[in-house]
């Protein structure tokens, strides 16, 4: 498995990362003047396997709202039990445990894969949420400690 992940850093990458955020959250789609702001927040970045994009991420870093850094990681559904999102993440987490103690994560509740991908990672469900206007939830997890 080669892969390759950089951060979004031009239109090209923008609109990588915005294909696979809004295949994985159909939900709340953005566009790219939405991502654009949330790069001058986050980090954000995209994967590839040689030239195709498998997926992107997200690094939040603590804010007036929380003390905890937010690691979340999309990989397109094809793409998925290849090791892909384990490299993602544990790139992620490097860059989160720098930032912060606490790492959560948040998970579309329909993202039934995603959603084991945490658990099985040693997040667990401390919180769930529902956008107004929404029915489907948000789940946010918090990384157990080991």
């Amino acid at each position: 498995m080669s892969l390759r992940i950089e951060p979004v850093s031009d239109d090209a990458t923008l609109r990588d990362w915005q294909h696979v955020h809004n295949e994985i959250i159909p939900t709340d789609p953005l566009s790219l003047d939405d991502i654009r702001e949330r790069a001058r927040r986050n980090r954000l970045t995209v994967a590839y396997s040689g030239e195709l994009l498998v997926g992107c991420s997200t690094v939040r870093p603590p804010s007036d709202e929380t003390t905890a850094a937010t690691v979340i990681v999309r990989v397109l559904p094809e793409h998925r039990r290849r090791g892909f999102g384990t490299a993602m993440y544990e790139s992620e987490l490097a860059e989160a445990r720098d930032l912060a103690a606490t790492i959560e994560t948040i998970i579309l509740e329909s993202n039934q894969d995603g959603l084991r991908f945490a658990e099985k990672h040693g997040f667990v469900e401390f919180e769930r949420y529902v956008l107004p206007g929404a029915t489907i939830a948000y789940l946010t997890l918090r990384l157990a400690d080991r």
